[in-house]
This record gives structure tokens, sequence and C-alpha cells, in this order.
């Protein structure tokens, strides 16, 4: 297996490499970096790309002048290795008065307040060169039904999305804002869970052609749901515009794994619809190959750089099993037995009016029912070949 490349498009955040491993239950067990220091680790390590949160990198309540200061070095330390800093997001979630949520509090004043947040770190990103701003509302959702009005939240939220949409355009920034769904955690219930019910609430902003997906290997099966299922319709209503990989064992808390580290198969068919597109063509996710993991609480600073890697060497042998997949003959020759390309044929045939199918008897009057009832569609032997690629055995 080769060793990563720029073009690859590797990229992490800074709270990934740079967590000191602290859960509810127990302190830090190691020391932490200054954020240059681990851009500079990654790009050794063969990545492309950083992202941050405005808070990883700057100390909450910095002065101005401290903030654009530790910006100016971050920046300037990402030139001198050649790394891009590719996406940019904002903490609305550590400090207490998120605690209720930020766009959707209840006290309007911290709604004021969060916006004021997200529209300078908007700036920030914009100066930095970065081309998504991620928005995950990990307070926005609540415990207890009797608190919230969900229709006043639900407004409130697409008020401040639209928001910081249109402060973008009038700007001319160059940038695209990604929301990330997650069913839970920290909150009991987070607004907007899963891909599809961000797809239908960004389907109701004003400035929805700039608003699209962040979603999350890890909170989609937390959900119980299928991840490579749910970039798949992002992308085919063009609203993938970043993804977040790593691993996940079943319905737990956000465990964070190394990407493959979790479910294994599923990661499989990820990796081989980003690199390889569906089987019959369409919409191709181009952006970067963004790694939101944590390296486990048990790992020392030699730990964090093993896990990095193991990212991206597990991503690049995924892609080596995908492409052997899909240039397999018998493999071809199962898709066709299947009838996956089939699928790609419209149901009504060209030209084919509604009037003209429902006088066509042979669709419906005279059908023989029973040879298509009596089909084998042969998909335990299709992804008996997918796993036996994904296994090396072929």
């Amino acid at each position: 297996m080769r060793s990563p490349v720029k073009d690859d498009k590797f990229s992490f955040g800074l709270w990934t490499v740079g967590w000191p491993a602290a859960d509810p239950f127990g302190s830090a067990t190691r020391e932490t970096l200054a954020p240059w220091d681990y851009a500079t680790k990654l790009a050794e390590l063969g990545a492309w790309g950083i992202t941050f949160h405005d808070d990883d990198v700057v100390p909450f309540g910095s002065s101005d002048s401290e903030r654009e200061r530790i910006n100016d070095r971050l920046r300037s330390t990402c030139e001198d290795v050649d790394l891009v800093i590719e996406m940019v997001t904002t903490n609305t979630f550590t400090h207490p008065i998120f605690k209720d949520g930020a766009f959707t509090s209840n006290d309007r004043s911290v709604r004021r307040y969060a916006l004021r947040k997200i529209l300078r770190n908007v700036d920030l990103a914009a100066s930095l060169g970065a081309s998504t701003f991620v928005m995950w509302g990990g307070r926005e959702g609540a415990e207890y039904d009797s608190s919230k009005d969900y229709h006043a939240a639900y407004s409130r939220y697409a008020e401040g999305i639209d928001t910081v949409a249109g402060y973008i355009k009038d700007r001319g920034y160059g940038l695209r804002i990604a929301l990330e769904p997650k069913p839970n955690e920290p909150r009991g219930d987070i607004l907007l869970p899963t891909v599809g019910h961000a797809l239908g609430f960004i389907a109701q902003l004003e400035n929805a052609d700039i608003v699209g997906l962040n979603p999350e290997v890890g909170h989609e099966q937390m959900a119980n749901l299928n991840y490579t299922a749910g970039i798949a319709q992002a992308l085919w209503q063009d609203k993938l515009f970043h993804i977040d990989l790593n691993g996940q064992k079943g319905l737990k808390y956000d465990q964070d794994l190394v990407f493959g580290h979790g479910d294994l198969l599923s990661a499989f068919f990820t990796v081989d619809l980003i690199e390889n597109g569906f089987p019959g063509g369409g919409p191709r996710y181009e952006g970067p190959r963004h790694f939101d993991y944590k390296p486990s609480r048990t790992e020392g600073l030699p730990g964090v750089w093993e896990s990095a890697k193991a990212n991206m060497e597990l991503y690049l042998t995924l892609k080596e099993r995908a492409a052997a997949f899909r240039a397999d003959p018998e493999v071809e020759e199962a898709l066709r037995y299947s009838g996956v390309y089939e699928l790609g044929e419209p149901t009504l045939g060209e030209g084919e009016s509604l009037e003209d199918f429902l006088a066509d008897r042979s669709a419906f009057e005279d059908f023989d029912v029973r040879t298509p009832a009596e089909r084998d569609y042969g998909f335990v032997r299709l992804h008996q070949l997918a796993v036996m690629h994904l296994t090396g055995a072929r």
C-alpha cells in the first residue's frame, strides 16, 4: 500500500489529534500541543488539509489582538508546510452560555451573541481561503418536550442559517454552509437528527442554494441508519458539500473511532461510492476526505499519530479493494444479472406519455406476474464478491 499524497485530499480536524482525552468519567490523559504543532505533524504524515473550530485555536474570550496573532501564526504555518485550511467552523456547544442552544436558545440574547460569534468566524474562514463553513447544532435540541416550542425553534434555526448564508452572499465570499446532522448527545434529542431531516429543513430556506450537508459516519449510525445510503441521497440532491469519516459500533454513544474500526463493510461501500461513483453514473463527491475521529484515551502522543496514520492507511486500503471489486469481470456480470444497471433505465419509455403508458396492456393487463415473481436476483452472490474483495480473498 502506498503512502498518502496531497492528491488524496485527506483532511483532519485539529480537535481530533488535539483531543486531550477527557471524558464525562475521567480527566485528560495526555498533554496538548499548540495548533501549529499539530498542523506540522499532520503535514509530515501526508495530510492535505486541516479544519478547526474557532475555539480549538483561539481560547474563548481572547482579545481581538491575541486572536489575530494566533490565527496569523496558524495561517503562516500552514503555508510553510503546504497544508490547505479547507473548512472552518464555530464552537457553539462548549461554553455554558450555549447550554440551551445557540440559534434555538430560549434566551434571545444568547441567539444574538451566537449569530455575532458565527459571523465573525465566517469572515475568518473567508480570509483563510476555506471553501466550506460547517455548522453542527450540537446544543440545538432538548431533553424535555415541554421546554421547547418546536415551531418557533425551527423558525429561529432557519432564521439563523439564512442570515449567515445571506451574509456570505452579500460579502461575496466563496463559501458554502454544510449542516451536520446528529440524533442525540450532548442533548437528549438534537434538531435535524439525520441526513433526511436536514435535507427537508434546507428545502425551506431562502438561501438553500449555498446550504448543504456534512454527514458523519457515526452520527448516522447512532440513528441506526445506513451512512452510504445517506450520502448517496445527499449526492443525488447535490447537497453533499463535505463529509466526516470515522468509526462507530452500532447504537452507542458517539465513539469517534478510526475510520473503518467500526462497521468495516459499511466503510468499504462508503469508499467505493466516494472513489468510484454510482455503478450507473451520476454525481460524484469531489471534496476532502475529512476525518473526524478521536484518538483513544489509552494512547499517548505517539498513539495519536499512529491513529491519524491508521485513518489514511485504511482508507487507501479500502480504495484499492473497491477498485479491484469494480474491475472484476465476475462482479460486472453479477451487477448485470442482478439488474443494477437496469435500475438506471427510466420506467417510462423515451417520449412515452402517460396516456401511452395506460394504453399499453403489456404493462399490466397482459403482464405475466409469474416470471418476475420467480426471478433470482443474485444479490447474495454479488455481496459475497464484495466481501471477498474486501478481505483480499480475490
